[in-house]
């Protein structure tokens, strides 16, 4: 299967503009994100799709390649698309490489691609939950498996509930996981989910993976080790310099 890595890059954020051009540790976001995809050893090619012509020079400083989309893409899955049709080649998968994840594992896409062998139409991973924390934290979202590790459902709060057990064990009595929010898209698929209409589940979660199931297709999930480190605001730069103990 041949496949490429896509990078989304919005200049807009509401809550950290400019987000990919922030320097860390003499890097900027973008230029460490697409460093590290490049070291996956099965993309093929590895771009990155912006809205922002300050993004796209910036690319370039770094020997990246870099397409300018539409500004008003509702999601980085819109975003993908555009850029691989602008891209003009033919791929059968493309990875949606999360852009604000700096230290991201280079192994943690390989273990998304891997999967990607024509028959699985989208991909995402997971990580178990561990702790009551987790569990309940409604930032992190939840994902309800079937017997294939195809996704039933995402959502933000706990499902299953567990009857006649204290909430505080639950994670003890059930393989609770939570979504780690990179996908691969088969092509054909990722044209089709990109035509859908906003969906009644995607409203009530604000959750756009809900929009796929809800019309039918699949979305298959396979077990990670690596966790999600993201920087969402200024603050969580040295957060994450702090987790992944960069020096």
């Amino acid at each position: 299967m041949s496949i490429i890595g896509i990078i989304p890059a919005r200049f807009a954020s509401s809550r950290f503009p400019g987000k990919p051009l922030v320097v860390i540790k003499g890097k900027s976001m973008l230029q460490r994100v697409y460093e590290q995809t490049l070291k996956s050893n099965l993309l093929d090619e590895v771009i990155i799709a912006t809205d922002d012509a300050r993004i796209l020079e910036h690319a370039k400083t770094f020997g990246a390649k870099a397409v300018l989309t539409k500004v008003e893409h509702p999601s980085g899955t819109d975003r993908c698309f555009e850029a691989y049709q602008l891209n003009g080649k033919k791929f059968d998968y493309v990875i949606n490489v999360q852009g604000d994840e700096p230290f991201l594992d280079p192994d943690q896409i390989n273990s998304l691609a891997q999967i990607c062998d024509g028959t699985v139409e989208i991909a995402t991973q997971m990580i178990k939950c561990i702790s009551h924390e987790v569990l309940f934290d409604r930032g992190e979202v939840k994902i309800v498996l079937n017997a294939k590790k195809e996704a039933l459902y995402f959502s933000r709060n706990v499902i299953p509930f567990i009857k006649n057990v204290n909430e505080n064990e639950w994670h003890k009595h059930f393989d609770y996981y939570r979504h780690v929010g990179m996908y691969a898209y088969r092509v054909d698929i990722l044209d089709k989910i990109t035509q859908l209409r906003t969906s009644t589940l995607e409203l009530a979660e604000s959750l756009e993976q809900l929009r796929w199931l809800q019309n039918g297709y699949k979305i298959t999930c396979t077990e990670t080790n690596f966790d999600s480190h993201c920087v969402d605001t200024p603050e969580d730069i040295e957060k994450v310099i702090r987790l992944m103990n960069i020096q």
